[in-house]
């Protein structure tokens, strides 16, 4: 049984990540961390990560980057694993991040989707094939009007992909309403858009000489990214320190 402490748990994906650990008889949460309570969770909830009474195998947060500090040194002085599933943080709080996977288990994705994570592998691929042909890339990424970061951590993580697998050497472009110029190689757009209750939907483009190819990824639910944390979750306890990632997981469960 890999006990779980929800951070975030009265958030929308909280909520989700609730229901389908109620149904999974592998794993239970033993508490919740939030601002707010609710009386439908049927464990404790507490707003201060300090104050947890209760044993646990793992922590999953999908609430905010502000309570990182807090949350980072009750799990270093419980030593205790974290997925690490919110996006937005700083350069600051990447670093702290990093700092704190010497010395606990930490897994960070800005997207926990089995699908978004299998992409990022096709996309390696068709970079090393397009880009040294001549093919531009753009990123367009569409979420609900409630997401408070733009651009949203799973576009990043495409743009990352893209910029690894091409050398290294792209300008991540978000705005090109100040520019009157043609565009350069080296570009790497990405373009946000926040409307109604898109749930997250992610396209790569590239664009050649007469044609162009589209890998697309649409979330039609949340539980995708639940159950992407469930696992990794269950993947993590008991992990020595150090920095994983949802390819590890997959790895994990296809050998």
């Amino acid at each position: 049984m890999t006990r779980i402490i929800m951070s975030g748990c009265c958030g929308r994906m909280g909520r989700v990540i609730t229901d389908i650990v109620a149904a999974d008889l592998d794993t239970e949460i033993v508490a919740g961390i939030d601002i707010i309570e609710d009386e439908r969770m049927t464990y404790p909830i507490y707003a201060n990560p300090a104050d947890i009474k209760e044993e646990a195998d793992v922590i999953i947060d999908f609430s905010s980057p502000k309570v990182l500090g807090r949350l980072i040194d009750y799990a270093v002085s419980k030593k205790i694993p974290m997925v690490l599933c919110t996006t937005g943080y700083s350069e600051e709080e990447v670093k702290l991040i990093n700092e704190t996977s010497e010395k606990i288990a930490i897994l960070r994705s800005g997207n926990m989707s089995l699908g978004i994570n299998t992409i990022i592998n096709l996309l390696k691929t068709a970079t090393s094939v397009f880009c040294p042909a001549g093919f531009d890339v753009e990123i367009v990424e569409q979420h609900h009007h409630n997401k408070l970061d733009a651009p949203s951590g799973t576009a990043l993580m495409l743009a990352d992909a893209v910029n690894e697998a091409g050398g290294g050497d792209y300008e991540y472009i978000y705005d090109r309403s100040d520019r009157r110029a043609k565009r350069d190689a080296k570009e790497l757009g990405i373009s946000a858009v926040r409307a109604g209750s898109i749930p997250g939907t992610h396209e790569v483009i590239f664009a050649g000489q007469d044609e162009v190819i589209e890998i697309k990824h649409i979330a039609y639910s949340r539980n995708i990214f639940g159950n992407g944390a469930v696992s990794a979750a269950k993947f993590l306890a008991a992990k020595e320190s150090g920095m994983y990632s949802m390819r590890d997981v997959i790895d994990q469960a296809i050998s």
